[in-house]
């Protein structure tokens, strides 16, 4: 990416639509703008205006934001015209022409990023924004975009920047005499505390994990049990193949499923015994993975098919007696039937009760691997800081690992990576 130019992309819809925004970003804005809406609109304010230079290209209303107050905290506009394939495409021509390049992909939210509109965690929840498909996952990005996270971090860092500085100045000013030998009773709780408060945000990674990437619900047991079936059931389409040959599936096969706002992903997996094929017995191992990694674990049988003796057996969360228009099966939780549609609904029932037990609550603050990798690190370094008082040197190295995870965490520092990364999954208008 190239700063200290000016940027253009469409940032709605694919075309043909009603309305097309096209936007702008950078030093020439204003000229821009002059040129192509006849003069600078007022700021802030959406005005109609034909759009064109020598030749009328759309008539459309036009927003400008100057520096600093914009979106990307750069000269910023928005040009709002209809959706037209060739319309969209002439106006982009005749910027372009007048100084404008074509945006990278994330462009606009990096600049964002890089003039202090945005830190690297809400950039993350307005991705996770973008890509939300349930009510849940909107809750949760939402919450992360708005800046809970970085606010609370904010309050961490100016905690450990105060403990930093009463531990350091008697480091460097020891041979002061306003500067108090022993550090302040309170000094330990404080690091305590702070430590508590990063334990308790770390504690719901596990929530936040399960509605940002779904309850992943794998269904277990023995060939033919009718696992592949149940799954098409579920999901209401002919997704997973169906033959009466035991071991048709040999691999993980992943069907996303939303329940009343949360994600569930259905795991259809290889049925579990002594495999003879080489492709077999890969399936069955990717099985046993997946069922041990699994939220929740249905275990499937079925009044034709002997079941297995298995070791992952005693950890499932709910045992399914299938195909149950051809008899029923002793000692399950449910009877269903993929034929005649019965209990299906209330499958579906049971494991939104088993989900909301592991979702349920206030959108969790952390849900990304990134976050807990970070928090855990400054809850690492806190601790040692509280053994190591009787060695100030060392307390206030801890103290200083501490601060620089929180802001890797924000990207104040080794930002580079993780946002070459990052913007890498955003689309050109963002």
């Amino acid at each position: 990416m190239r700063s200290g130019d000016t940027i253009v992309a469409l940032s709605s819809g694919a075309t043909p639509s009603g309305v097309a925004v096209i936007r702008l970003s950078g030093p020439d804005v204003s000229d821009i703008l002059c040129q192509v809406a006849g003069s600078l609109p007022k700021p802030r304010q959406l005005v109609l205006r034909p759009i064109g230079q020598y030749s009328l290209l759309d008539r459309g209303l036009v927003a400008y934001f100057p520096a600093p107050h914009s979106f990307t905290g750069e000269d910023y506009a928005e040009l709002q015209m209809h959706g037209s394939p060739a319309g969209v495409r002439a106006i982009i021509r005749l910027l372009i022409s007048l100084g404008a390049r074509l945006a990278e992909a994330g462009e606009f939210t990096r600049r964002a990023f890089e003039n202090g509109k945005l830190d690297l965690v809400e950039i993350e929840g307005l991705g996770d924004l973008l890509e939300a498909e349930t009510e849940n996952q909107r809750q949760q990005a939402l919450a992360r975009f708005e800046g809970g996270l970085s606010q609370k971090i904010a309050v961490w860092r100016q905690q450990l920047l105060d403990l930093r500085a009463e531990i350091e100045a008697r480091l460097d000013f020891s041979d002061e005499g306003d500067v108090a030998d022993a550090l302040p009773d309170s000094f330990t709780n404080s690091i305590l505390d702070l430590q508590n408060d990063i334990g308790t945000v770390l504690a719901s990674a596990e929530h936040g994990r399960i509605v940002r990437e779904g309850i992943r619900v794998a269904m277990a047991g023995a060939p033919n049990a009718g696992k592949s079936s149940l799954l098409n059931a579920l999901v209401r389409s002919d997704i997973a193949i169906v033959t009466d040959e035991a071991g048709t599936t040999r691999d993980v096969r992943e069907v996303p499923l939303d329940i009343n706002g949360q994600l569930y992903v259905l795991l259809d997996l290889a049925g579990l015994r002594e495999a003879d094929s080489k492709a077999e017995a890969e399936g069955v191992r990717r099985a046993r993975l997946a069922i041990e990694q699994a939220d929740i674990v249905l275990w499937l049988v079925a009044p034709d098919i002997t079941d297995i003796d298995d070791e992952l057996r005693p950890s499932a969360d709910l045992c399914i007696g299938t195909k149950a228009d051809l008899g029923k099966v002793a000692a399950v939780d449910l009877q269903v039937s993929t034929a005649t549609g019965s209990g299906i609904d209330d499958l579906l029932s049971a494991i939104e009760a088993i989900g909301l037990r592991k979702s349920a609550g206030e959108p969790a603050m952390i849900s990304r691997e990134r976050d807990r990798l970070a928090l855990m690190s400054a809850e690492e370094a806190l601790v040692m800081a509280a053994s190591q008082l009787s060695a100030p040197e060392l307390a206030a190295e801890s103290l200083r690992i501490a601060s620089q995870a929180l802001e890797r965490l924000i990207g104040r520092i080794d930002a580079e990576r993780v946002l070459d990364q990052l913007f890498a999954s955003f689309c050109i208008g963002k």
